[in-house]
């Protein structure tokens, strides 16, 4: 998978990338507060809830919901430290089935956050591709890209 021990700067690259990405699903992401869901005509929904603005930083949950016989179910599952002084994303939790992660506990290891950030990298990048955006006041966004809307 990785020819060499991911460095620093590899997973700070990879932050930066998950920034860049995020800001197509959520260009206004800085002035957001609330819930939102993105809707597809052909693929799930995708939910990203503001849990907590500050001057620089947004607090931010990312997830599917699959419903079950006992409720929604939601994978991945990511909640998110946003640094828009930065532009960058530290992950602070991250479930998912699909890939073994591993717990990692209240001190990853370097490569665990490599493998932690390129997996929110590839996500994010599906979602970006498939066309998830989010609405916000009197903008749309679509393709990835803030559009005004025109009523």
């Amino acid at each position: 998978m990785l020819a060499k021990r991911p460095s620093v700067g590899m997973v700070l690259d990879l932050s930066e990338e998950n920034y860049a990405l995020l800001m197509r699903l959520a260009p206004c992401l800085a002035e957001m507060s609330g819930q939102y869901q993105s809707n597809l005509e052909h693929g799930m929904d995708l939910y990203l809830e503001v849990m907590e603005q500050t001057p620089y930083t947004s607090l931010v949950h990312l997830t599917y919901y699959f419903s079950h016989a006992v409720g929604d179910y939601p994978d991945p599952d990511a909640t998110l430290r946003v640094y828009h002084d930065s532009s960058q994303i530290d992950v602070l939790d991250l479930r998912q089935s699909s890939l073994p992660l591993h717990r990692w506990g209240d001190n990853p290891t370097l490569e665990q956050r490599w493998r932690i950030n390129l997996f929110l990298t590839k996500w994010l990048q599906y979602c970006v591709a498939q066309g998830h955006g989010f609405i916000i006041k009197n903008h749309i966004v679509t393709n990835g890209y803030l559009q005004p809307e025109y009523t």
